[in-house]
């Protein structure tokens, strides 16, 4: 099921109901560092509160959202708003399941501080995640032994720091999770695409097939291109009529791409 929603959506996301989304995963605007064809003169403080009170509506019980957002830099000061985002989610229920950063490379910038690298994404749960498909990668050192190793400890006592057993052929990824965004949206007119591959990460881990995957900044698409490529249903809501258009367009490509 796809369901693809032009408008404001703290309007449309009325149309959702209570409880019924298994997953989000969306960037809303950044403060002011795009215009979004003039659009971003609507994003405020009470709209992107309000944003997240209802995202905690719709979500099920255990499911998450995922909320990738940067900081602006104004007067000399990084604006903050991403923690704000982030503590107000809490307030309306949220568990800060994770704070995970979205490394990438920009074109440099001319100021007195180091080259910003990273967005937050933040992993938002409704209680405690019901599904977890955890991306995992070879382990370095995959069939030694864990007595060889010194392991972390829960506490100061440094009396037994070795592990036992033997170390798993494979190990979950960290939560820093780097993209090549070089080619990134080359072809689409959008300004702020994130790689199709950051949603299909987080879609896979946080949702199982069948689930409902919702963005209610659809912007050009991405998310939706994912859940089509991952036997996922999506609502997408947009309120640009021009990056509507390029979701749709995208969507619908990747449906017929799948049917063939």
């Amino acid at each position: 099921m796809i369901n693809l929603m032009l408008g404001d959506c703290l309007e449309r996301m009325k149309e959702i109901p209570d409880g019924s989304v298994d997953l989000t995963v969306t960037s809303p605007p950044y403060d002011n560092l795009r215009t979004y064809n003039g659009n971003n003169e609507l994003w405020s403080e009470c709209v992107w509160k309000a944003v997240l009170a209802d995202l905690y509506r719709a979500t099920k019980q255990g499911g998450v959202v995922v909320w990738v957002v940067g900081d602006a830099t104004i007067k000399g000061s990084e604006t903050g708003t991403s923690f704000k985002q982030a503590l107000y989610a809490m307030e309306c229920g949220f568990n800060l399941h994770d704070t995970m950063i979205y490394k990438k490379e920009g074109p440099p910038l001319s100021h007195n501080r180091y080259e910003q690298k990273f967005e937050y994404m933040f992993a938002l749960s409704k209680g405690k995640p019901t599904s977890f498909n955890g991306i995992r990668v070879k382990s370095k050192y995959a069939g030694q032994s864990k007595a060889a190793r010194t392991m972390r400890q829960d506490s100061d006592d440094l009396s037994d720091r070795c592990g036992k057993g033997i170390v798993s052929d494979t190990k979950l990824i960290g939560n820093v999770w780097e993209y090549n965004v070089g080619n990134t949206g080359k072809n689409i007119k959008h300004p702020a695409i994130f790689p199709e591959q950051l949603a299909h990460d987080h879609i896979i881990s946080w949702s199982n097939e069948g689930d409902t995957v919702c963005d209610p900044f659809m912007g050009s698409g991405t998310t939706g291109v994912a859940c089509v490529n991952t036997n996922r249903n999506f609502i997408g809501i947009e309120l640009d009529e021009t990056y509507f258009n390029i979701a749709k367009e995208r969507i619908e490509s990747a449906v017929n791409s799948k049917e063939r």
